[in-house]
Parts: structure tokens; sequence; C-alpha cells
């Protein structure tokens, strides 16, 4: 029992005891040690022993240590103490001034700042993290703080300060670099423009997956920006002079787009208070400032005969202006492919039916690209548009009319799997007049887009529309994501098939005559190993995504190559906490950008052989395909629906379906983000790990010296060692001893826990047919069996990355995993002993046990408390002349029942989600 093993609730003490159970599973190998440790746990809570509270001092001391290993984590990553630095050495490069000018010109990535739900921290813990990144100590928020509401307009206050922190480390870097030109190139410094980065964001404007954004907020949402930078501009131009007679054109360009943006955050679903925010919006009016050209001219004419230390703070200001515009960055529109297909098919005329992945459709678009005629709009066209591609198109051109003439902006396009999509946004982009601001983006991310991406943009580029827009436009632009194919194909497959596609674009530009524009690559990886960001560094991280050999592709076809990556909502901000922290990353990206890349690297060995590569690569994907199309794998996944997952974003995490059938949920009901968040919570990230071993099985000696002598196959095996390192299958199959009936029935066995009986009895019978056992069994077998083929690999290729802390960190998971089964137990036990109650609107008893047992823990509770209230009418509340005697006392209602089982449960449950947040941690992001 609890009491004989003598542990305390503290993360030492219960480490240890985890330690000491480990050795048991030599003896017997089925053992399972974090399961036994959740027994141990429970006992003692069951008994009295340990309470909640206890627990939850426990959970306190696990979720600090969590933070501390966050921070860690970032520190390792972004060598903050060192950006100084860094900064100095790339300064300083001591090239000629012509290269020196091309490395500083050309940005080294558009850096996208995405609202994905990954807000799993509280400000404060937030706050707590980037101080111990910064100082060195221990993440320890002042106060717990209540976690806020995540709505659209929470995101976007966190990407504007998350920007600002970038674009002031930004200026450092241009300020910097202007300095270091001016003393090594006196006669030609003037001449730098530098550009290092580029900003971005989609917050607020992306309508892929979500109808609760109105196309007014995003007006609303871009004239904030206009005026927050317009403020941000003026301040700089103040710490250089506070006279300047620009600061009040700034500062009143800045207030006219605030009493705008005032105005369209409203409900402007009345005609009459949306035409007067339009109205005062288009007016001509003296602070009506649509571009920034005749400001910069006067600056740099200004800072051409100033002394050098104010002619570099006003080359740095202007640096920025030519960087963000009028707006915080630049911005990203999407849509789905399929809102377009439904725009195009009403232009289309007899043509509307076609399938618009046939040559057909592409002759039908190219006649209506010749004939189409521009079109002005109003915002009467946008109050009375019904189709949401069109009115995205609509909502960008009154942005580019009313509030920045001059920065361009991104249509992405998700889901897109045929050329005509791209040239039906290119009509429309056309018919409003605005095809030479717009980039229209193509998003390769489903298992179909990868395989046929190549012939995609050979017919894309073959055609003479897009190619004169290309040319136009100045570049091409696509975009590859790495979460819904990093679910559906596996991480390292989707990375290899992303890379292809990469190389087939470069190949596509040369053949095509379009060597002379750029090539926009914008891949979407997130901050968890699971989102396709590569732990291991800074240089893995940027090569993860647009591979060396990727790089090298584009650098031999002579085509300039303008990088894109997203940090994805509360994980990605992290990297720009604070100015320092965000030049510390941005640093880093610039010491490893493509800008490095060299050319005449000899061949990777990877690509060589791909007798080899391409056969591991094809088996890891089978495997991963069997896992995805497996019911076992999908019933594992969606055991407990999502109530393993704190709410960390605005947009929903589960596509629209039923709530009652979470037992034949589908993984396609579940997005990307919780999906890799669910296998974090439930101890294997699968979609990494699988079948890296079972690939190299039948070839193992070829493959791990392959592996061993090819950078890229050691860039993949040090992703699937720090995957491997935090992941347990014992944890796996723990969970499915929750619905173990055999150890329900087991555990008061003998006479221990006679007062847990006839809860137990109850639990094993309810659970006897119930299929969750099995489930978890058979996935952990599958995993098991796999992973002796990896460690078979593992020893044949070096490990680049020891860690010596790595069990210490496997033990904390371990122990945060057996606390939240303790608790899980805990909840079981305290659901199943509800006294019975009458079936009401359609929900029984079994129906909040179901609910129990799925983690929908706020709707069994909701139900548990209507059942069982303890506010209700009393005969003193009422003043009537009769007299009643009946009933005699006041009673006490069910209040006994809401302390022993209800209360109880939703104690337990706030205590799990705050292990999972814990668990999140240690793997360094959600999801």
């Amino acid at each position: 029992m609890m009491a004989e093993t003598n542990i305390e609730p503290t993360l030492a003490s219960l480490s240890e005891r985890l330690r000491v159970l480990h050795r048991q599973t030599r003896e017997t190998p089925l053992f399972n040690p974090v399961f036994q440790l959740s027994l141990d746990i429970s006992r003692k809570l069951e008994s009295g022993d340990l309470g909640i509270a206890d627990l939850g001092g426990l959970v306190d001391e696990l979720e600090a240590q969590s933070l501390d290993a966050r921070a860690n984590r970032l520190r390792n990553l972004l060598a903050p103490a060192d950006a100084g630095e860094r900064l100095a050495s790339l300064a300083s490069s001591g090239a000629a001034f012509d290269s020196y000018r091309a490395f500083w010109e050309q940005p080294h990535m558009h850096v996208v700042f995405t609202a994905h739900p990954t807000f799993l921290l509280s400000p404060q813990q937030s706050e707590a993290v980037a101080q111990a990144v910064a100082n060195g100590g221990d993440a320890r928020p002042e106060a717990a703080g209540e976690a806020p509401e995540i709505t659209l307009r929470y995101e976007h206050q966190c990407a504007m300060a998350a920007l600002a922190h970038a674009q002031d480390a930004r200026d450092r870097m241009v300020s910097a670099v202007l300095d270091r030109a001016q003393a090594e190139f006196p006669g030609r410094w003037c001449e730098l423009q530098p550009l290092p980065f580029r900003f971005a964001s989609w917050v607020g404007y992306d309508m892929d997956g979500r109808t609760d954004i109105k196309w007014y907020t995003s007006i609303a949402f871009r004239l904030s920006e206009k005026a927050q930078r317009l403020e941000r501009y003026a301040a700089s131009l103040a710490a250089i002079d506070e006279a300047h007679p620009l600061i009040a054109s700034l500062r009143g360009a800045a207030e006219h787009a605030a009493a705008s943006a005032d105005e369209f955050a409203g409900d402007l679903s009345d005609p009459a208070d949306l035409s007067a925010a339009a109205n005062r919006l288009t007016a001509d009016h003296a602070d009506k400032l649509l571009s920034l050209e005749p400001l910069i001219d006067r600056l740099e004419t200004e800072a051409r005969d100033c002394a050098a230390e104010r002619a570099v703070a006003l080359r740095t200001l202007v640096s920025a202006m030519r960087a963000d515009g009028l707006g915080m960055s630049w911005i990203h529109f999407r849509v789905n492919a399929k809102q377009l297909h439904n725009a195009i098919r009403t232009r289309l005329g007899d043509a509307a039916d076609i399938d618009l992945s046939s040559r057909g459709a592409i002759a039908a678009l190219r006649e209506l690209l010749a004939g189409v005629e521009p079109q002005s709009a109003n915002f009467a066209s946008l109050a009375v548009e019904s189709s949401t591609a069109v009115r995205q198109f609509l909502v960008m051109t009154q942005i580019l009319k009313h509030v920045d003439a001059d920065a361009p902006i991104r249509m992405l396009v998700a889901e897109c799997e045929q050329p005509s999509t791209v040239l039906a946004a290119l009509y429309f982009a056309k018919l409003f007049g605005i095809a030479d601001k717009v980039d229209v983006s193509p998003l390769f991310e489903t298992e179909t887009a990868l395989e046929h991406g190549g012939r995609f943009l050979d017919l894309l580029l073959a055609e003479p529309d897009y190619r004169a827009y290309a040319k136009t436009r100045g570049r091409i632009a696509i975009q590859t994501g790495f979460s819904d194919a990093g679910r559906f194909v596996g991480q390292i497959p989707a990375s290899l098939a992303i890379e292809r596609l990469q190389g087939r674009l470069a190949e596509a530009m040369d053949a095509n005559g379009l060597g002379d524009v750029a090539a926009l690559i914008f891949n979407t990886h997130g901050e968890g190993m699971g989102r396709g960001a590569h732990p291991s560094g800074f240089e893995d991280r940027i090569e993860w995504a647009l591979s060396a050999w990727t790089q090298r592709r584009f650098a031999r076809a002579g085509i300039t190559l303008e990088p894109e990556a997203s940090f994805q909502g509360g994980d990605g901000y992290l990297l720009f906490a604070t100015p320092d922290i965000a030049l510390a990353t941005l640093t880093q990206i610039a010491a490893n950008s493509p800008a490095h890349t060299d050319a005449d690297v000899p061949t990777d060995p990877f690509y060589r052989r791909t007798d080899l590569s391409l056969d591991f690569y094809r088996a890891i994907k089978d495997h991963q395909r069997d896992h995805l199309e497996s019911r076992t794998y999908s019933r594992a996944i969606t055991a407990f629906g999502l109530g393993l997952l704190n709410q960390t974003g605005s947009r929903k995490s589960r596509r629209q379906s039923d709530l009652s059938a979470d037992r034949e949920m589908s993984l396609r009901q579940i997005r990307a983000i919780p999906h890799n968040a669910i296998l974090q919570q439930l101890g294997y990230p699968v979609n990494i790990i699988a079948g890296v071993g079972s690939a190299a099985e039948s070839n193992i000696e070829e493959i791990g010296t392959l592996l061993s002598e090819s950078p890229r196959g050691r860039q993949i095996m040090r992703l699937v060692r720090a995957s491997n390192a935090l992941a347990s299958i014992k944890t796996v199959a723990a969970f499915g001893e929750l619905f173990n009936s055999a150890y329900w029935a087991s555990r008061p066995y003998r006479g221990t826990e006679q007062h847990l009986g006839a809860a137990c009895e109850a639990l094993a019978e309810y659970l006897i047919k119930d299929d969750r056992n099995g489930v978890f069994r058979r996935l952990a077998s599958r995993l098991r069996v796999d992973a002796l083929k990896l460690h078979r690999l593992f020893d044949l290729v070096p490990d680049d990355d020891p860690h010596p802390e790595r069990e210490s960190v496997r033990r904390a998971i371990g122990v945060l995993q057996a606390v939240r089964l303790a608790l899980l137990q805990h909840m079981f036990l305290k659901a199943i002993s509800v006294p019975a109650f009458s079936r009401a609107n359609d929900i029984s008893r079994t129906d909040v046990l179901e609910m129990v047992f799925t983690l929908r823990i706020d709707d069994a509770l909701a139900q548990l408390r209507r059942a069982f209230p303890t506010s209700f009418p009393r005969k003193d509340d009422f003043a009537l002349n009769e007299p009643g005697e009946y009933p005699r006392g006041e009673g006490e209602g069910y209040a006994a029942i809401r302390r022993d089982h209800i209360d109880p449960i939703e104690q337990a449950y706030e205590l799990c989600l705050r292990i999972s947040t814990a668990i999140a941690n240690e793997f360094g992001a959600h999801g």
C-alpha cells in the first residue's frame, strides 16, 4: 500500500519511487512503473492520507519545474547572452561593399506571426519564462494570475506586442550594420539600404476554417495596426529630434487612422453605420496618409547632409518604414480552395459545372483572364457580397485604396491542389485591379498536393498569364505546411516530400524562364517538434523547413530565395517576448539563413543513394498511413476526446460534429495542433517516431551507414532522438489500464481498500464491454515492436546531441503522468459513486459517466449540478397568509453530494489541465 512505500507528495520523492519501480521491469517485463506509481498515489488519496490540496501543492512544484525546463530549452536554442557578439560578428563580415550590401539588403527571412492555437501559458507564466531566458534564473511567476479568455482580439494584441519587440530588435541590427558600413565604406555607405527582415501577420485576416471574423473586423485591425505603427515611427523620430517637423504629420495620421479603427471595430451591420464609417475613411483629409514614400524621401535627403550619428538614426528609421509600410507588418489573407471554386463557378457561364482539375477548366480560365475588365468597388460592394473568397479580395482592395497603398498583400490558398485555383485567384485580383499588389500563394499540405505538386507547378508556371503576373510582382510565392502533412503522412515523410516539392519549384522556374524573379517559400511549421520545428538548434530549425539541398537547388539556378517561416501563437511569440530575446532570435536566423548557402558543397549521400533513401521514406510513410487508417490508433487518440487539452486559441480545436459521437470521432474532426498535442499528452509522438525503426529493418546496416554519413540523415535522427527522449510506451499502456475492468475488480481484492469496494465493483461491471483497454494495449504493442527496431538503428548512428539529464526529464514527465492518472482514477471513482438520478433532457446517469470517462467534464458537471441542486426555494421565501406545516425542517438538499462527489471531480480536473500544461512545457510547445 501507499504507506508502505514511504513516499511524500514531492517531485524528488516520487521521482525516486519511479526509479525504483523501473527496476522491476527487468524481472517482470509487463510491469508498468508509471501506472504503479499512479496506484500508489491513488491509494493514499482515496484513504484520506493525501488530499487534493496536497496534490495541488505537488502540481505547483511540477508546473514550476516544467517552466524552468521550457526556459532552459529556449535559452539553449537562442543563446541570448551571445546575441550582441553574434550581431557584431555579422555586421563586420569583412566582405567587399557589394557583397556586404547583398547580404543585408535581402531579407534573411520573412517572419510571420500567426494565431495558431498555442496560447497555452498565462501572461504571467510567459513573462516568467522570458525573464528566466534573459537572466538565467528560475521561471517563477510572481502571481498565478487568471488566464485570459483567448479571443481573436487577445491574439491580435499578443501578435502586435511580439511584432513591436521584433521591430525594436531589427532596428538595433540595422543601426549596427549602418555604423559598421560607415566605418568600413565611408565613400559608399549611404548607398546601403539594409532590410534584414520583413514581418507579416495573418491574425485577423485568416478566414480558412472560421466564420467568426467579419470583413469589417479585418479592416478595423488593419487601421489599428496603421495607427500603432505611425505612433512608433513618431516615437523613433522624436528620439532623434523632439522638434522634427514630421512628428506632427505622423501623429496626425495615427489619430486619423485610430478614429476609423474605432468605428470599424463596432457592429456595422446597419447600412447607416457602415456608410458613416466608410465615408469618413474614404474622404480626403489632410491626415489621410496612404504612402510613406514622400516621408522616406525627406528623411533620406536630410540624412545626406547631417552628422554621422543622426544620419545612422534617420536611415534606421527609413529602413523600418521600407520594411513595414503603413502597418505593424505586411498581412496575409487566407481562404480555402473550395471557397475560390464556388466563387469562380459563377463566372464560368456554361462551363460552371466543369471539373476544375481538367484542362478544359484551364482553357476556360484563360478566356476569363483575357477578357477581364477591372471593376471599381466600394464598401457597399463589401456589405452585399456573399462569397467569402470575393469578399476577401474586396477587403484587400479597400485596404490598398484607403489604408496603405504601398505594402503588398499575400493571398494564401489552403488545400490548393490544382493550377486552376491559382488562376481563379488571379482573375479576381485582376477584376478588382490589385494584381500588381497581391501575391497569390498556394498551400501544399495535403498528401495529394504534395504528391502531385511538381506537376501542379509545371502546369501553372507554363501559363502565360501567370508568368506575366509573376514578372510584374517580381516573385513566385508558395506555402508548404507541416501541420496536416505531418499528421497524415508523418513528420519525417512530410519534410522529405516538402523538400522535393521545393526543389521542383526551382526546376519549374528555371525551365519557364522565371529565373529572374524571386522564389518566396513560406513554411508554416511550428514551435513544437510535432509541428515541424527542429529542437536541436537554429541551423536545424531553419533547414528542417527549407533544407540545405533545397537551398542549393535555388542557388545553382541563380534564383533569389526569399525564405519565410511562421512563429505560431503564444509558443512562437515567446521567441519575441522582449526586445533582447527578439534580437537573439533574429541574430540566430541571420547567422544560419539561406544567405550563407554554398552552392558548391558536394552532394549529400542521402540524395545520391536514392535506392536506399527513397525506400526508407516510403516505408516510414506507409507505416504512418497504417497507423492513421487503423481503428486502434484513431480510437486511442480520441479516447478522451479533447479533454486532456487546455483551450489555447480562439479558433475551435475540433471541427464541427455531433458532440455525442465521441466514441466514433474521426481523426479528421480534430485539427492538427490538438492532434499533436494529444500525442504529447498520451506520452508518445507517434507521427514523429513511428516507422523509422521498421523502415530500416530489412537493410539496417546500409541504412545505418547512410544516415551516419549524410548530414540530412543525421538531422532526421536528431529529431527522432529528441522526440524519443521524451516518449514513454509504458505511459501509453497506462492510460488503457484506466479502462481495465479486471484492474478495478482486483483493486479491493483480499481486503484492501474495502471502502472502495462498491465503487470498484461498479466500475468493473461498467467497463466490461469498454474497448479502450484493448485499444491502448494493441497500440502499445505495435509501438513497442517498432521501438525495438528503432533502438537497433540508434546503435548504428552516432548521437550528435547527447544529454545526460534526459533520464531526469523522462522521470519528471513520468511523475506528471502518474499524478494525472491518479487524479483520473479519483474522478472515475467519484463519478461512479454519484447516486442515481432521473433521466432529464435526454441525459441519463450512464451518459454522464461516459462524459467523465471521455473527459467532457464541463458537460458532466453541468448535468450533475442540474440533477443535484443546492439552491432551491424554501418556505421562508414566501409571504403567505394560509398556514401549512409540510414540510417540517429545512433539509440539507444535495450539499453533501456536491461536496463529496461533484466538487472533487472539478478540483481533480483543474489539476489535470495544469499537468497538461506542464507536460507541454517539457516538450517545449503545445502540439
